[in-house]
């Protein structure tokens, strides 16, 4: 009689993140994008999960992210909306709009992918085709789009992004889809109303999760630095050998900036979870041997990144010039350092990663799904050890269902409900693999990592970050500022409320959004919008500072590119540049 194949786990881990919008002197949002995730994608996720009781996974929520959903939500208590978007939605008289206010709402809300967001609502199709036939026209298509026309547009911006559990559970939601038009100021507040009692109740919905035991919460440092080259630029040529680097050698006292964002991790969750958190996604997955090292020494057990770092990092510790079958050896976490200082670190399947965040959008929910359970079946099968495979599957967990049939409610839905019924699949978190496989005789293979070779969940390098004469544009104006602080610092003018001021203001501009979108791969209106949100940010730290602003902060980084692939660019990246095969 044959004995049966070991159970395989599988990690499956969801990361959210938005970068600070707002223009910290004003209080004012630059981009709405926190708050429209909220109401679509943060609300989705939660609601699967509390509606597939014996799913299990866990979810990475950044700390900025965090603090602008709380800022939301005191936005709503207090009543002074600083989302200039959320704030036109309930502005009384839209007869009397400002030119301003009429180009905002024209130029945001019809963002959103077309085929899945707006098409599919004949009333909101219709906007857009008005808006087509006139926007030729420039300034005076405003003598033909009415306050009603704006009255509409905005309301359907916010149906069209609100989740689809939200559209199937809210009858206000229903009723609002149902009137199509000429919506009212009563329409308009009780929409508001609605996307204000969706926020307030998100962040308690997934602390009720994880209480139950559901789902595992992890942080990333607090604004999303890529702490690898914070700590150390040259770490850029473990992947890139010959990358060019910025003109600063170092990030000034990068360490001491790293430790700061990590401390603030913790204490934001320890607040907002009641416990530190037992792990953390660096930020993009991006690592090297010190950042994990510094994990380690803030009592971070766990951290993860990408596939392309693990072969590399094989490379690296066991000078070998061929890889085994990549069954064999990414199917397992590792340990990384000795003694105390240690920290288990997992690999994600940037292939069944890949899947749901760009494939599987283009399949039946029923096709998707089954594929992703074959590919499963697939990897149990091929283990030929006494030992539980553990596949870890991480990806973006807010952007992907934008291009998915309702927001991607068949295929999570069905997914949750395979998975969490799988004769052979173990759904579990990575703080209890990571538990088990430090026990002796766990069931659970660990591996040994002696060295990391540094890198990220894209491509296994930093290329997306730096590297290029824009990114390292943007490194050179970041470090020129840092010097700046750090010589005010020394000075010792400012107050305590200032010098918090100005802290606060260096952590963004050390998050890692910026230089994502800096290069002509990208399109040249989301590059346009993220280079002037980083060079403001830069303009009101040296404001903050007591300084005059450089001019070279007033001038474009990068154009991006009205030709940019938008395969390969965007709000995600695929694991690897090219397919390959299990």
């Amino acid at each position: 009689m044959t004995a049966s194949l070991p159970k395989l786990y599988l990690n499956l881990y969801w990361h959210m993140h938005q970068p600070d919008y707002r223009d910290i002197l004003s209080g004012e949002y630059v981009l709405p994008w926190t708050y429209l995730h909220a109401i679509k994608d943060y609300t989705d996720m939660a609601y699967h999960l509390e509606s597939n009781p014996d799913a299990r996974v866990s979810f990475n929520f950044v700390p900025i992210l965090l603090d602008q959903l709380e800022d939301y939500v005191q936005q709503f208590d207090s009543g002074n909306i600083r989302d200039p978007l959320l704030r036109l939605l309930i502005k009384p008289d839209m007869k009397a709009l400002t030119q301003d206010e009429r180009c905002l709402i024209l130029h945001s809300c019809f963002k959103g992918h077309h085929e899945k967001m707006l098409a599919p609502f004949e009333h909101y199709q219709c906007l857009y085709n008005m808006y087509v036939k006139l926007e030729p026209h420039g300034k005076s298509m405003f003598n033909y789009l009415s306050g009603q026309y704006m009255a509409d547009l905005i309301v359907w911006y916010h149906l069209a992004w609100t989740g689809e559990s939200v559209r199937r559970n809210y009858p206000e939601v229903q009723a609002l889809m149902g009137k199509g038009s000429q919506f009212t100021l009563e329409d308009r507040q009780t929409l508001f109303n609605l996307i204000a009692d969706l926020m307030r109740n998100l962040i308690p919905r997934y602390r009720a999760l994880e209480s139950a035991g559901q789902v595992e919460i992890s942080t990333t440092p607090h604004y999303h630095p890529i702490l690898p080259l914070l700590l150390d630029f040259r770490s850029t040529r473990d992947a890139m050998p010959y990358a060019p680097l910025p003109h600063s050698a170092q990030y000034p006292h990068g360490r001491q900036r790293a430790q700061v964002h990590i401390a603030e991790a913790q204490a934001s969750h320890r607040r907002r979870f009641g416990k530190p958190a037992a792990g953390m996604w660096p930020a993009e997955g991006a690592v090297s041997h010190e950042a994990l090292t510094l994990l380690a020494e803030h009592g971070v057990m766990w951290a993860a990144s990408g596939e392309g770092v693990l072969a590399n990092s094989l490379y690296k510790s066991f000078d070998t010039s061929e890889l085994p079958p990549r069954h064999e050896y990414l199917y397992k976490p590792y340990r990384v350092g000795n003694g105390k200082d240690h920290i288990i670190c997992f690999f994600r399947d940037d292939h069944l990663s890949d899947k749901i965040g760009f494939e599987y959008a283009n399949l039946h929910a029923d096709n998707a799904v089954a594929d992703f359970i074959a590919c499963l079946e697939s990897i149990h099968a091929q283990n030929a050890s006494d030992q539980s495979p553990v596949v870890s599957v991480i990806l973006d967990g807010e952007n992907a269902w934008e291009y998915y049939p309702y927001n991607g409610y068949y295929f999570l839905s069905q997914l949750y409900a395979a998975l969490s019924h799988h004769d052979n699949i173990i759904m579990a978190t990575p703080s209890e693999l990571a538990t088990q496989a430090l026990r002796p005789d766990s069931g659970l293979p660990i591996g040994e990592l002696p060295a990391i070779a540094a890198g990220s969940w894209v491509y296994g390098s930093f290329s997306t970050w730096i590297g290029s004469p824009d990114k390292n544009r943007g490194w050179d104006l970041l470090c020129e500022a840092k010097q700046a602080y750090d010589a005010v610092m020394r000075e010792g003018t400012l107050s305590d409320v200032e010098i918090a001021a100005a802290s606060r203001q260096l952590a963004i501009c050390e998050g890692s959004d910026w230089f994502w979108w800096f290069g002509d791969y990208n399109s040249a209106l989301s590059v346009s919008s993220f280079d002037q949100l980083f060079r403001r940010n830069l303009a009101n730290l040296y404001r903050l500072l007591g300084l005059e602003v450089p001019e070279r902060v007033r001038q474009a980084i990068s154009k991006g590119s009205a030709d940019a692939d938008a395969a390969n660019a965007g709000t995600m990246r695929r694991g690897q540049a090219a397919e390959y095969s299990t």
